[in-house]
């Protein structure tokens, strides 16, 4: 038997599309034929119709029909399903033969024409005989035909040719060859598959006609047989709801058949057949439930026909066969937009298909393992004439036969031979690596990483077995790292195991020694005799010599390796090996520590290495070093022992670098940091373990960082949460779980002996030149040498408080925004022990707010650590918050002479500048001078004065000044006129008499200033007495450039008689002044309501009296009468 046997064929698995011959086109030679047959067959669309075309000569010789029975009564079929039937209807006997053939309508030589097209049908009707395939002429014409109906001759000649070629109408069609040639050429396709379809509507009638004439006695293998027909007829019909229907009966009939050892391969293959279809058309459907319910049915009822024992492995293949189609059905679903999910997904079923093609290989190495003396049956059992069988699953040498009983025992003997000698020249192992491939790239899609690994693992085994080692040995390795993670030992272990062999068999010396040293390790799950096995081949390894065999190798392979391995001695290369073990489970485990996450610079730095073996004996490593991201610390941590390539597994635990099983041993290495390291972080970059000898082969185990291993993290984690109780350990061992590992470590500066305090009086006033007193006294035992002082302003603070801080160590001197907010690196020179130094740092805040300051002390001093002299650079900082707030408020106020509040001024008119300077400092303040800056729009009355000079306030006392003011006429004064500022000199009181006056300058608000037309103001006593005259007299001032006429009337008081002119009206030129005289004469004494004088301007209706007469007193203090008491005068209000 072929190998291939077991494939499905070509026919069952491609998409049955109804078959059209196309006769008459010539497509080599001729170029309008050739265009004809492109249009058919190239760019088809989804959305044209499924045909499938072929050219053929007229006079091709179609196979013949066989004679029709009439009776099935005496008839015995030989088969369920003929191997040639499927290929026959899909690409042999076509549903419609179509003519071309090149005829106008108008063609002068019509009736030879018309013989000639007439004759070429009857050669094809002459093929085809009893056959019930449809005969369709297309005529090839260079002209656009008219519309129906419209060209007489057309019709009538058409009616002519369909008589002579005995057509009906709807069997002649028209070709116009034009530039709209595709879209006649789809509408002709439209017209064939109805043609074709009314073909296989006809077959399948014939078939089911014969279902009538058969018994399920002797006919049962018909009723298969029919039912399949009748689906993959419906099939090609495109009926695909109706061809499942037929199919699933098929099916059900297959399995109502009497099966035997004999014709169980059969009916197994034909049951395969009928489920591969079934299964595509589900899925066709968007059925995928049925489809998988379908298959697990199949598998269900067909796992246990096995068949012939002593072929068994034939029913594995078959198995295989059916999960493996199933996975390319279910794939090629998902790809046209079916969903799968991660536990119903095509990878399940290319499993369960590699697993039978394991079990097939198992089998078939149980069953075909034959003696060599045994040959290979003469004749061949398994040749068939054609190489192809008669019917579907028989065996070659009994074709036909469907008695149950042997009738020829010796040949059934020979071919079960030549089966089995067939099956020893397959190779199984690609068959399985193949399936294995598409599952993992299933589970990988499908993010099922251990699906995907386990099943790695079963491809890099199936490898091994190949003897493709190479290929194994990267499966292998690749899936490590996951088992190693999930820590799946007993799987590691095994999966090393084996990869260990293949590194063995090609004698790859670094992957041989990695692998060793993990089945060593304390990960393995191998017995103690095979790790001491193991640890031996190492060490011959080491020594330059070969290796023993690993257990359950091919010996055949083994003899190779042999050689393999005495070559690699031979060979003069490198013999140093580096393992990466931080990335593997390695029987040597390290951990590296500092004493101490950080040191002083003059302290030497501690550093311990701890190591332990889980292999079964000593072992005596050569050298252990440490490696430091600064390279020039290597060389103090160094342990080094020379010994012998034999020595490495003496017995005698004496030594320096030979470890104990089970026993933790610690290195202590001591060195002295050096000074430019201050403040860098020293790294262990490394840790070297040496096994071997440069004589043989030396080893380097290679740790990153500070130790540790793949499970070692996890190791940790456990240790850390487990509540069991550690023994107790001989003094001076630890518990290896209790150690942690410590890369880095931190050079600090020496501890400084020496003492720096600051001394100030918060809170900071703005501008001010703020004294903060720095005193810095060395504390040290020697003299220490370039003191320098960094202060100011600590830096990342934020950029508008450093843009606004100055500071100087001059308080005399004045600071402007270009100076420093941080003074760097002054020089303060050598101190002595015990010597105290006061350095004084001014500071001047712009702005309000908190700032931190630094104060920044460094020195050098020469000190000794072991044995060793080195020069330090100690350094002290400090620093302090200081708060800066404004050192007082300043009121301002514009005020009429008689102290009423003003919204506005009158141009010429004075009025009063009251301003009020209220202490906001914890500390006094001493006011030095203030002095007014008039603006040009504004003019002193009286020369302005200090009258604050040399004041003195405490927290919450204030001290005013008033100024008298006017303003000239101003053009446009709606937003305001500018006043100028107000300009204040002070200092703490506490101050020195070198710190310098701060000035604040205070900018006064801006005052609308209005024109009035007429100013009125009155001169009276400063008091009156009852019964004694007051004269009173009141100026008029004219302020416009007209004549004013003015209307003045006077209220009486009840307080006052009068005398004067109670009424008047009257005129007062440009720029001019009117007095008026009234003599009051009180009547009561207090503080009394004068006489009210009420002015109308008549060209100014505007401004009212009562606007007028603000100028004006309104009460006037009067005495008693008889009483001469010389006070002070009180002024009118």
């Amino acid at each position: 038997m072929s190998p291939t046997q077991w494939d499905f064929p070509v026919e069952l698995c491609c998409r049955p599309m109804a078959f059209v011959t196309l006769t008459g086109l010539d497509v080599t030679f001729n170029a309008v034929h050739r265009a004809i047959w492109d249009a058919f067959c190239a760019n088809r669309r989804a959305d044209r119709v499924p045909i499938s075309f072929k050219v053929l000569p007229g006079d091709h010789e179609y196979p013949k029909c066989r004679t029709k029975r009439t009776s099935y009564e005496w008839y015995i079929p030989k088969g369920i399903l003929k191997t040639g039937w499927m290929n026959k209807h899909l690409n042999l006997v076509p549903a419609l033969v179509v003519v071309f053939y090149e005829l106008d309508w108008d063609e002068a030589q019509w009736k030879e024409k018309q013989s000639e097209c007439a004759t070429r049908v009857e050669i094809v009707r002459q093929s085809l005989q009893g056959r019930n395939t449809k005969v369709a002429v297309v005529l090839i014409q260079r002209k656009t035909p008219l519309p129906p109906g419209e060209d007489m001759i057309a019709s009538e000649r058409a009616a002519a040719l369909c008589n002579a070629c005995d057509l009906s109408g709807k069997s002649l069609f028209v070709l116009p060859h034009t530039d709209h040639l595709v879209g006649y050429i789809i509408r002709l396709e439209n017209a064939f598959y109805e043609h074709a379809q009314t073909y296989y509507y006809t077959e399948i009638r014939r078939v089911k006609s014969h279902k009538e004439f058969l018994n399920k006695t002797t006919h049962q293998l018909l009723f298969v047989r029919h039912q399949f027909k009748i689906a993959f007829f419906s099939e090609l019909k495109q009926d695909t709801q109706n061809a499942l229907k037929n199919y699933r009966t098929a099916y059900n009939l297959v399995h109502e058949l009497r099966s035997h050892e004999t014709n169980m391969l059969e009916i197994k293959t034909i049951a395969g057949f009928i489920n591969y279809k079934i299964c595509r058309l589900c899925f066709q459907h968007n059925t995928p439930l049925d489809a998988i319910a379908q298959f697990r049915k199949h598998i269900d009822l067909c796992k246990k026909k096995i068949g012939s024992a002593e072929l068994a492995f034939e029913h594995a293949a078959w198995m295989s066969k059916q999960f493996q189609a199933f996975g390319d059905l279910f794939d090629e679903a998902i790809k046209l937009g079916l969903t799968a999910i991660q536990t119903q997904n095509p990878g399940f079923y290319y499993q369960q298909a590699a697993y039978y093609s394991q079990e097939r290989k198992q089998v078939a190495a149980h069953l075909c393992n034959h003696d060599p003396s045994v040959l290979y049956p003469n004749p061949d059992p398994l040749d068939v004439p054609n190489g192809v069988l008669d019917f579907y699953g028989q065996r070659p040498w009994r074709q036909g036969i469907l008695s149950f009983d042997l009738s020829d025992p010796e040949k059934e003997k020979a071919g079960i031979l030549a089966s089995q000698q067939k099956e020893r020249t397959v190779v199984h192992s690609e068959q399985i690596i193949s399936l294995l491939s598409s599952a993992v790239a299933q589970f990988k899609k499908y993010k099922c990483p251990r699906m995907k690994c386990h099943l790695m693992v079963q491809m890099g085994e199936e490898y091994y077995y190949a003897k493709d080692y190479s290929k194994a040995l990267k499966l292998l390795d690749y899936v490590m790292c996951d088992y190693r993670s999930e820590r799946w030992w007993t799987l590691l272990t095994s999966i090393l195991t084996t990869a260990l062999k293949c590194a063995y068999l090609m004698a790859q010396l670094n992957d041989y020694i990695t692998y060793s040293l993990e089945l060593l390790g304390r990960a393995s799950t191998l017995k103690e005799d095979q790790k001491s096995r193991i640890e031996k081949n190492l060490i011959k390894v080491l020594m330059n010599e070969s290796p023993d065999p690993e257990p359950e190798c091919d010996e055949s392979m083994v003899k190779t390796a042999q050689r393999l391995w005495t070559d690699r001695i031979s060979l003069a290369g490198s013999n140093i090996f580096t393992i990466e073990v931080q990335d593997i489970v390695s029987f040597v485990q390290c951990k590296a520590k500092f004493l101490y996450p950080s040191f002083h610079v003059d302290t030497p730095v501690e550093l311990f290495v701890y190591l332990k073996t889980d292999c079964p004996h000593p072992i005596r490593f050569t050298k252990l070093c440490v490696g430091f991201s600064n390279q020039e610390y290597n060389q103090f941590c160094v342990v080094e022992e020379q010994c012998q390539a034999s020595d490495v597994l003496e017995q005698s635990v004496q030594g320096t670098m030979c470890l104990v099983p089970g026993k933790t041993r610690k290195f202590s290495f001591k060195f002295v940091a050096k000074t430019e390291d201050v403040g860098k972080k020293i790294e262990i970059t490394s840790v070297n373990l040496i096994l071997g000898s440069e004589t043989g082969r030396c080893v380097v185990l290679n740790w990153r960082g500070g130790g540790g291993d793949a499970a070692s993290a996890q190791e940790a984690v456990q240790a850390a949460r487990s509540f069991k109780r550690k023994p107790k350990l001989p003094e001076n061992d630890v518990h290896w779980d209790s150690i942690t590992i410590q890369a880095s470590t931190m050079i600090i500066s020496r501890v400084p002996k020496i003492s720096v305090q600051l001394h100030h009086e918060p809170p900071a006033l703005t501008n001010e030149m703020y004294c903060l007193m720095i005193t810095i006294q060395s504390q040290e035992s020697t003299l220490i040498k370039d003191v320098k002082l960094t202060a100011g302003l600590k830096p990342g603070q934020d950029a508008n408080l450093t843009q606004k801080t100055v500071v100087t160590l001059h308080g005399g001197e004045t600071c402007d925004d270009s100076s420093p907010a941080l003074l760097t690196d002054i020089s303060v020179g050598n101190l002595q022990p015990g010597e105290k130094l006061d350095m004084p740092l001014y500071i001047r805040c712009g702005s309000v707010g908190t700032r931190v300051f630094l104060v920044y002390v460094s020195y050098l001093m020469d000190t000794s650590v072991e044995d060793k002299e080195i020069i330090c650079k100690c350094h002290r900082d400090e620093t302090v918050t200081i708060e800066t707030v404004y050192p007082f408020d300043v009121a301002v106020r514009f005020v009429s002479t008689k102290f009423e509040h003003l919204e506005r001024v009158y141009a010429g008119i004075p009025f009063l500048l009251m301003t009020d300077i209220l202490s906001a400092s914890p500390w006094a303040l001493t006011i030095k001078s203030s002095q007014l800056q008039l603006a040009s729009s504004v003019i002193a009355v009286d020369q302005p004065e200090c009258h604050v000079e040399n004041i003195v306030l405490q927290t919450g006392e204030s001290a005013s000044e008033c100024f008298c003011l006017k303003c000239p006429p101003v053009a446009n004064s709606e937003n305001g006129v500018a006043t100028g500022s107000y300009n204040i000199s002070w200092k703490r009181s506490s101050a020195g008499e070198d710190v310098p006056v701060v000035s604040s300058v205070i900018t006064l608000p801006h005052v609308i200033v209005e024109s009035i037309p007429l100013h009125l103001h009155a001169d009276l006593p400063s008091f009156g007495r009852v019964r004694e005259s007051l004269p009173v007299t009141y100026h008029l001032q004219n302020k416009t450039n007209l004549v004013q006429d003015i209307e003045i009337s006077v209220e009486p008081s009840e307080a006052f008689m009068f005398s004067g002119l109670k009424q008047i009206r009257l005129q007062i030129l440009p720029d001019t002044a009117q007095k008026m005289l009234y003599n009051f004469y009180p009547l009561m004494a207090g503080y009394q309501q004068l006489p009210s004088l009420n002015i109308s301007l008549l060209r100014f209706p505007n401004y009212t009296s009562h606007l007028l007469k603000r100028f004006l007193p309104t009460h006037v203090f009067v005495k008693p009468q008889g009483r001469r008491v010389e006070e002070d005068a009180i002024s009118p209000a």
